[in-house]
């Protein structure tokens, strides 16, 4: 096994890192490696110098790719580099001067209130499995802020009508407790109902289920959120990760502490959800604006 394969197998055991997040390493290395490859550069891994890097960098630039994308794939390649000094591979850090290219602060995007008040009060998703399923899978996202994967990968043991609380499983297998309201406890009674008189016990114990019965893929979550927020907003992103932002959004504005917000998004640390201070201060500047004599 190679240098980068065993890192895959570290991130993957001992970092329990998601299936998605250990390929998206693999990707940012292959295309490390095969620039190396291109350029002429045959020597092992642990030869790689700080000017390679940066010359990794201006070739992504110059094909596009965006400063985000491209701060992400050096990070990949620091742990990488890190992993590799524990190991004795590496002796010396070829990112320790390496620069990266400024990146374009965007704040979140966040679908309002009232937008999606019209969708869930006012929308007829239908009676049937296949609209109360869709239904469900949009206030799921929008009333405990849990990313995509989270809501594929629940079971139906994770959900606790009589607690009203929904157990996750989020990155590197960490779980958290959500609660959930009354209303909401009744729409998910409504759909296991339907989906048990649709599937039977072909569900597999997965949660949300697919009109073949079998487990819910992303694509069609992020098919589906796409298709009805498009009936209430213009933003240019309709995603499942928007609902994720417009949650955060809304509980700050109307109180919640980022503590708080913190918990129910699962993030490890609370700078990571910090970004979401910016929407609500750019709602107080207009509202300053809008509201103040001398503004």
């Amino acid at each position: 096994m190679d240098h980068k394969e065993s890192f895959l197998q570290y991130l993957k055991i001992e970092k329990r890192y998601s299936l998605h997040t250990v390929r998206s390493y693999q990707n940012d290395l292959d295309q490390f490696f095969a620039y190396l490859s291109e350029n002429g550069t045959e020597a092992g891994i642990q030869e790689v110098t700080s000017p390679q890097v940066r010359g990794w960098i201006v070739s992504l630039m110059n094909a596009g790719i965006s400063a985000s994308s491209v701060h992400r794939k050096i990070s990949c390649l620091r742990v990488f580099s890190r992993w590799l000094r524990k190991e004795g591979i590496m002796k010396n850090d070829p990112l320790e001067k390496v620069v990266l290219p400024k990146q374009k602060k965007r704040l979140p995007l966040f679908v309002g209130e009232r937008a999606l008040d019209e969708l869930l009060d006012n929308y007829n998703f239908g009676d049937d499995f296949h609209g109360i399923r869709n239904r469900t899978i949009i206030e799921m996202l929008y009333l405990t802020g849990m990313r995509r994967a989270e809501l594929t990968g629940l079971r139906n043991s994770d959900i606790d009508l009589h607690e009203a609380t929904i157990k996750v499983t989020g990155k590197r297998n960490k779980q958290r407790i959500i609660p959930v309201t009354k209303a909401f406890v009744t729409r998910l009674e409504d759909y296991i109902k339907l989906r048990n008189d649709f599937a039977g016990n072909d569900s597999n114990d997965w949660f949300f289920i697919t009109d073949k019965g079998n487990k819910l893929y992303d694509k069609y979550v992020y098919n589906t959120v796409k298709e009805y927020l498009e009936m209430v907003t213009t933003i240019e992103k309709k995603s499942p990760h928007v609902l994720r932002h417009t949650f955060a959004t809304h509980m700050l504005n109307r109180g919640a502490d980022l503590n708080t917000i913190k918990e129910f998004l699962g993030h490890a640390n609370l700078s990571a959800t910090q970004i979401y201070t910016h929407n609500t201060f750019e709602k107080l500047k207009k509202i300053y604006k809008q509201a103040h004599p001398r503004a």
